[in-house]
């Protein structure tokens, strides 16, 4: 068992195991699940990731008429091959948008760690596997991955943008993402940890300030950022670049930072983008 990111990557290093690996162990004491139990469980969230992207980009419309088609609109600037970066970013952008589009729409998606911030992770392992040519079950597992890391900073920091603003929900995607794509391209469970500290870090102090209350704008272009922040801290570690600041220091630091910030910018709706005179025109015109 491990509590803290520090005692899950000993337990890794010192076993020779990968952090899923690891993951998948204490998911079969906590369960008393068979390990093909719960891959098979894993995989039906595998399945549902895709299947929101694959509905996203063919273009939805959320009940407030607020968003919505951007996700196609990204996918037809893709395949015209003129952008700035290159395809895996772009795919992971528009894969971000995609599944938030449908969690707008009220479509099934699977929160990760939850539905405003549900378009992180699918977006990077879904671009990652294109750009590596993974197999399904290196992705599955992987998921496991981003799973550790987020069972970690639930139960010593906070996954709610209403306890903890956005940085608790995209920031925490951004982590587990970033940590799950840096494991899977190859990384060491230390290198995975940093890449998690350093996504994180990239994204404390962020508001979460729906307009209207819904989970629509700023969400689903905080999901494009947080899948590309995620990129971003995993070719650092891959490159050997460590956290300064130790991995569950940072974790800490978020925590604190949740607490300290203001009511209006935790969730409320007023404050942040919320409260600019286009949110409270967007807020009348949907009630």
């Amino acid at each position: 068992m491990f509590n803290n990111i520090a005692e899950l990557v000993n337990l890794a290093e010192t076993q020779n195991k990968k952090i899923y690996e690891i993951m998948l162990e204490q998911e079969m004491k906590a369960t008393g699940l068979s390990k093909d139990e719960i891959i098979n469980k894993m995989k039906e969230n595998y399945t549902v990731m895709k299947a929101a992207i694959e509905k996203g980009m063919q273009g939805v419309t959320s009940k407030s008429g607020m968003t919505g088609g951007d996700a196609k609109r990204l996918s037809a600037y893709r395949n015209s091959g003129n952008y700035l970066t290159d395809y895996t970013l772009i795919s992971a952008i528009c894969y971000a948008v995609a599944t938030n589009e449908v969690n707008a729409s009220m479509g099934l998606i699977c929160a990760t760690p939850t539905a405003g911030s549900s378009g992180v992770l699918p977006a990077v392992m879904f671009a990652a596997q294109e750009k590596l040519q993974a197999e399904e079950e290196v992705v599955i597992n992987h998921l496991f991955t981003a799973g550790a890391i987020g069972y970690i900073i639930a139960n010593n920091a906070s996954i709610s943008g209403a306890a903890g603003g956005c940085q608790a929900e995209v920031g925490s995607a951004s982590a587990m993402a970033a940590a799950a794509v840096t494991e899977m391209a190859g990384g060491t469970p230390s290198q995975a940890a940093h890449a998690m500290a350093m996504a994180l870090k990239n994204m404390l102090g962020l508001s979460c300030d729906p307009v209207a209350g819904l989970v629509e704008v700023p969400c689903i272009k905080r999901n494009a950022a947080g899948a590309v922040n995620a990129f971003a801290a995993a070719e650092m570690a891959l490159a050997g670049v460590e956290s300064r600041i130790p991995w569950d220091e940072v974790i800490s630091a978020m925590y604190r930072i949740g607490l300290s910030m203001p009511i209006a910018l935790k969730e409320t709706a007023l404050g942040g983008l919320a409260a600019t005179e286009t949110g409270k025109c967007w807020r009348e015109k949907i009630q």
